[in-house]
């Protein structure tokens, strides 16, 4: 078959997404941008790695600036743009994706970027273990990458890989140096990695800070930056504050320029004379509880549990204003999304009846008991948010009006990878799995993958399957609204709010920008 080729500046393979939430620039202002300085950024968590092709938190936007991607994706068209790589074509059967490297780009310690070490950096994420779980997803069906000369990359999969140049988009897919790919995955994790970003890692302390330099001959930033050559800070110092009206009260006093998690009850201290929000709905999979199948097999009970919930409730009582209540698991400004709302309808009677249907009747305390056991459920979660918690709340109550008794089991974010291995849960808070495309959901729900939710073998994986392989965009949007199907259909997951990334941000900061993902890039951004 012939290759279909993608110019300079083209795109392929893409659906464009426009969200109406985006922000292109988190900050304006109206003056000449200057050179230098620091900026200090709070996030709630640490993902416990260093590497963004297995960090497992979307909290912190630091390793972004580290690495950079062979493309870059428009947030607000979907439109994918050259980056490390000036051009690409693809096969026609959509198997083999070869990338034109630009020349003259170089990893911090100096090695030149060339077509070896994007065959290093693929070949090592399966080898990358549990941490690496998105990255390994991107890749899926993988054979191998052939250096066709020093610049130019073949990238090829066992099967139509349609998602792949958006996956080539992100941090999670951004290239590391030959010695970096090299380095078991611990200390990957422990030492961080080398790109070719605009800003150098200069330290890492786990769930303390990472501290950023500038790197001042970078010159191959993504045409979609406003700054061609170098990045205008000095230095960024990512902290982690875990408590919400610390990082709040320190941006709005001037000891912090720019915050993550930012909760409803902190919107109004922000949104003064000191600092104004930003904000961004993600594509992906949204904020959702994942139900453990295997824990909780009777699909008449994880039906109750889908319409028990008031999500409206929820977002208006708990999260900033603007966000969105899920009516499916892909969010709304994914490609793809399909509007299952009227199945996810709050009705508490209906939710009664399947319980009764399924045998669970009323005991002490309200609580539901069958055969002498009560309907309780762990909820595990993570503190990534403010809004967490109050969250979780509110669904418990929810719950206990049905008869279901919900626990709340909060873990920390270097966990997750314990988790993901153990299935010790009923229920798990997550998702904000940020993906422009909607292969996100073979990432998550695909048994032949991590299958973290115990999900049984079902006509799914083969829509998973024939979705992320099916070149024509119609039918394959037909595929993945199917796939949204079955999974609201069997309650797999109970989708709460779609992602809004959120930050606090000084009056005196411009520039920050979210790509596609929900990334954050602070090339742009300067000080006044």
């Amino acid at each position: 078959m012939g290759a279909v080729v993608v110019a300079v500046m083209g795109a392929a393979l893409v659906t464009a997404c426009s969200d109406a939430g985006a922000s292109d620039s988190a900050a304006s202002g109206g003056t000449t941008p200057v050179a230098g300085g620091t900026l200090t950024f709070a996030v709630a968590t640490d993902s416990g790695c260093a590497d963004p092709q297995q960090a497992g938190s979307a909290d912190t936007a630091a390793l972004r600036q580290v690495v950079d991607s062979l493309v870059d994706q428009d947030a607000k068209t979907g439109k994918i743009v050259p980056w490390l790589a000036e051009s690409w074509t693809i096969s026609a059967d959509g198997k083999a994706f070869t990338f034109r490297l630009r020349p003259g780009v170089t990893f911090s310690d100096g090695t030149p970027l060339n077509a070896q070490v994007v065959k290093d950096n693929f070949d090592a994420v399966p080898k990358l273990g549990a941490l690496a779980v998105q990255a390994e997803s991107y890749l899926s069906g993988y054979v191998g990458t052939t250096v066709v000369d020093e610049l130019t990359a073949k990238v090829e999969f066992a099967q139509p890989a349609v998602p792949f140049l958006r996956a080539a988009s992100t941090s999670t897919l951004g290239l590391v140096s030959a010695a970096t790919a090299r380095k078991t995955p611990a200390r990957r994790c422990r030492d961080g990695v080398i790109g070719t970003g605009p800003f150098v890692l200069s330290s890492y302390e786990q769930n303390k800070a990472t501290t950023l330099t500038r790197r001042a001959e970078y010159a191959w930033g993504s045409p979609l930056w406003a700054r061609p050559g170098a990045a205008y800070l000095d230095k960024i110092v990512f902290s982690v504050v875990p408590e919400a009206g610390v990082r709040t009260g320190s941006l709005v006093s001037g000891q912090l320029d720019v915050i993550n998690g930012v909760g409803r009850a902190d919107q109004a201290a922000i949104q003064d004379e000191v600092a104004d929000l930003a904000s961004y709905t993600s594509p992906g999979v949204g904020f959702n509880l994942g139900v453990n199948s295997a824990r909780v097999p009777d699909k008449a009970v994880r039906q109750a549990l889908l319409v028990a919930i008031d999500r409206p409730q929820v977002v208006s009582t708990v999260f900033p204003a603007g966000t969105r209540a899920a009516t499916s698991v892909l969010t709304a400004s994914t490609a793809g999304f399909e509007d299952l709302g009227s199945a996810m309808s709050h009705d508490p009677a209906r939710a009664r009846q399947l319980l009764d249907q399924a045998g669970w009747t009323s005991g002490p305390g309200g609580i539901r008991t069958k055969d002498g056991v009560p309907l309780r459920l762990t909820t595990v979660w993570f503190t990534n948010a403010a809004a967490y918690l109050p969250a979780l709340e509110l669904i418990q109550q929810q719950l206990k009006d049905v008869g279901v008794e919900l626990v709340l089991k909060e873990l920390q974010v270097s966990q997750f990878a314990q988790l993901l291995k153990s299935g010790d849960f009923d229920l798990f808070w997550g998702g904000n799995y940020r993906s422009s495309d909607p292969d996100a959901l073979r990432t998550l729900y695909s048994t032949k993958l991590v299958n973290t939710y115990r999900i049984p073998v079902t006509e799914l994986d083969e829509v998973l399957d024939q979705q992320a392989a099916t070149v024509d965009e119609v039918q394959r949007a037909a595929l993945v609204g199917r796939a949204q199907q079955l999974i609201v259909e069997n309650a797999y997951v109970l989708p709460i709010v779609d992602n809004q990334i959120i930050l606090g941000v000084a009056k005196d900061v411009h520039g920050p920008r979210f790509q596609a993902p929900g990334d954050i890039s602070l090339h742009d951004t300067w000080k006044s």
